[in-house]
Protein backbone atom coordinates (compact mmCIF):
# COMPACT_ATOMS: atom_id res chain seq x y z
CA UNK A 1 0.00 0.00 0.00
CA UNK A 2 1.31 3.27 -1.10
CA UNK A 3 2.18 5.70 2.35
CA UNK A 4 0.28 8.67 3.03
CA UNK A 5 -3.29 8.25 0.23
CA UNK A 6 -5.47 6.01 2.86
CA UNK A 7 -7.64 7.81 5.78
CA UNK A 8 -7.55 7.03 9.27
CA UNK A 9 -9.20 4.40 10.02
CA UNK A 10 -9.96 4.15 13.79
CA UNK A 11 -12.70 2.81 16.33
CA UNK A 12 -15.66 5.23 17.06
CA UNK A 13 -18.75 5.45 18.81
CA UNK A 14 -22.10 4.17 16.49
CA UNK A 15 -25.33 5.89 18.56
CA UNK A 16 -29.01 4.65 17.70
CA UNK A 17 -30.88 7.75 17.06
CA UNK A 18 -33.91 5.33 17.93
CA UNK A 19 -33.18 3.68 20.97
CA UNK A 20 -30.34 5.49 21.79
CA UNK A 21 -28.11 2.24 21.84
CA UNK A 22 -24.43 2.74 21.66
CA UNK A 23 -21.71 0.66 20.38
CA UNK A 24 -18.25 0.16 18.90
CA UNK A 25 -17.24 -0.04 14.95
CA UNK A 26 -14.79 0.91 12.87
CA UNK A 27 -14.81 4.03 10.27
CA UNK A 28 -13.23 6.94 9.58
CA UNK A 29 -15.71 9.27 11.12
CA UNK A 30 -15.16 10.06 14.61
CA UNK A 31 -19.08 9.15 15.00
CA UNK A 32 -21.76 7.33 13.29
CA UNK A 33 -25.22 7.95 13.99
CA UNK A 34 -27.79 5.19 12.45
CA UNK A 35 -31.67 4.82 12.55
CA UNK A 36 -31.92 1.65 13.44
CA UNK A 37 -30.05 -1.10 14.86
CA UNK A 38 -30.18 -4.42 15.75
CA UNK A 39 -31.12 -3.94 19.04
CA UNK A 40 -34.51 -2.03 17.98
CA UNK A 41 -35.01 -3.24 14.55
CA UNK A 42 -38.35 -5.40 14.24
CA UNK A 43 -36.67 -8.17 12.08
CA UNK A 44 -34.09 -8.85 14.82
CA UNK A 45 -36.10 -8.37 17.88
CA UNK A 46 -38.54 -10.97 16.14
CA UNK A 47 -41.50 -7.96 16.14
CA UNK A 48 -42.16 -7.92 12.76
CA UNK A 49 -45.46 -8.18 11.36
CA UNK A 50 -46.92 -8.88 8.08
CA UNK A 51 -50.16 -7.55 8.09
CA UNK A 52 -50.15 -6.60 4.42
CA UNK A 53 -49.98 -10.04 3.13
CA UNK A 54 -52.44 -11.73 5.44
CA UNK A 55 -55.59 -13.29 4.19
CA UNK A 56 -54.37 -12.53 0.35
CA UNK A 57 -54.70 -16.55 -0.46
CA UNK A 58 -57.72 -17.08 1.21
CA UNK A 59 -59.24 -13.79 -0.41
CA UNK A 60 -58.09 -15.10 -3.68
CA UNK A 61 -59.93 -18.63 -3.05
CA UNK A 62 -62.75 -17.22 -2.35
CA UNK A 63 -62.73 -14.89 -5.60
CA UNK A 64 -62.23 -17.57 -7.61
CA UNK A 65 -64.26 -20.62 -6.42
CA UNK A 66 -61.13 -22.83 -5.77
CA UNK A 67 -60.28 -25.40 -2.77
CA UNK A 68 -63.91 -25.13 -2.24
CA UNK A 69 -65.31 -28.10 0.95
CA UNK A 70 -65.49 -31.27 -0.79
CA UNK A 71 -68.62 -32.73 -0.09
Amino acid sequence: MKKGIHPDYKKVKVVCTTCGNEFESGSILDEVRVDTCSNCHPFYTGKQKHGKTAGRVERFNQRYGLNKDKE
